[in-house]
């Protein structure tokens, strides 16, 4: 039976990795072709005793959705004998899902399997060991990764972890902006009273309570990466953290342990 921090790492793959795949199909002009005349359904589904865990990806001509449940019906399934095997192929890991009856419709719709691959190989820019030069990809890496940090953050606290809780529970209405200078690249987390709620684009109905701004896209790519700690990422200059010193660093704290439950 997965343990609670694999289940936790699956709700926010499912929730907040899969979502930013929108980012590609609308950002990326190559991917955006590939599925412009795309309609289908491929899911991705792990076994545990304690039930089924996934999510389907549903495409529709160039429109994107994920719905946050296993359905009877999907053209293509990607089925995982557990939990933490689903986690470790979002992680990069050389794991196959199971082929065959459990991959139903993969022969029939070969190119939607081969177009989803590719999705998924689009979706190391996430990963902390993903510096790529070329703009376009740079550009993906960065609105990719502000976007998940932001959901898989409200999903930490939506999924009952304690210390997120606490941290929610006490706090009035207050925004968590992020905005990468000189792009339209902007993402918020709102979070009042314990609830909390992720957004895209600048929040205009009050000033952040904190606010990070990136250096731009190649400002930014270290310090998502990891490459550098908040000390040495504001004393070059590669981010501006506007607002609580303490409350700053509590939010690097949970982007960081989501950084670790997702590698």
């Amino acid at each position: 039976m997965a343990t609670s921090e694999e289940l936790l790492t699956a709700r926010i793959v499912c929730r907040a990795v899969l979502p930013v795949i929108k980012v590609m199909l609308e950002d990326d002009p190559k991917t955006a072709t590939a599925f412009q005349d795309t309609v289908g359904r491929v899911q991705f589904v792990a076994d545990d005793p304690a039930g089924r865990v996934g999510a389907c990806l549903c495409f529709d001509k160039g429109a994107f959705t994920v719905l946050q449940e296993i359905i009877p019906d999907a053209d293509v399934t990607f089925a995982f004998s557990s939990v933490p095997k689903m986690n470790a192929f979002f992680a990069g890991k050389p794991v196959v899902p199971a082929l065959g009856p459990l991959m139903k419709g993969v022969f029939g719709n070969f190119g939607l399997v081969v177009n989803t691959v590719k999705l998924m190989l689009g979706l190391k820019l996430l990963m902390p060991t993903a510096s790529p030069k070329d703009p376009v990809k740079a550009r993906l890496k960065v609105k990719m990764t502000l976007y998940m940090i932001s959901t898989a953050l409200s999903q930490l606290n939506k999924a009952g972890d304690a210390e997120m809780n606490k941290w929610t529970a006490k706090q009035p209405d207050r925004i968590y902006q992020w905005s990468v200078d000189g792009t339209d690249i902007a993402c918020y987390l709102r979070i009042k009273a314990g609830k909390t709620k992720a957004g895209r684009g600048v929040y205009t109905r009050r000033k952040p309570f904190i606010h990070m701004r990136f250096a731009g896209v190649e400002g930014a790519i270290p310090v998502l990466n990891n490459e550098v700690d908040s000390l040495q990422a504001m004393a070059r200059g590669l981010v501006v953290s506007e607002g609580s010193p303490e409350y700053g660093a509590k939010v690097g704290d949970f982007m960081l342990r989501i950084a670790g439950l997702l590698t």
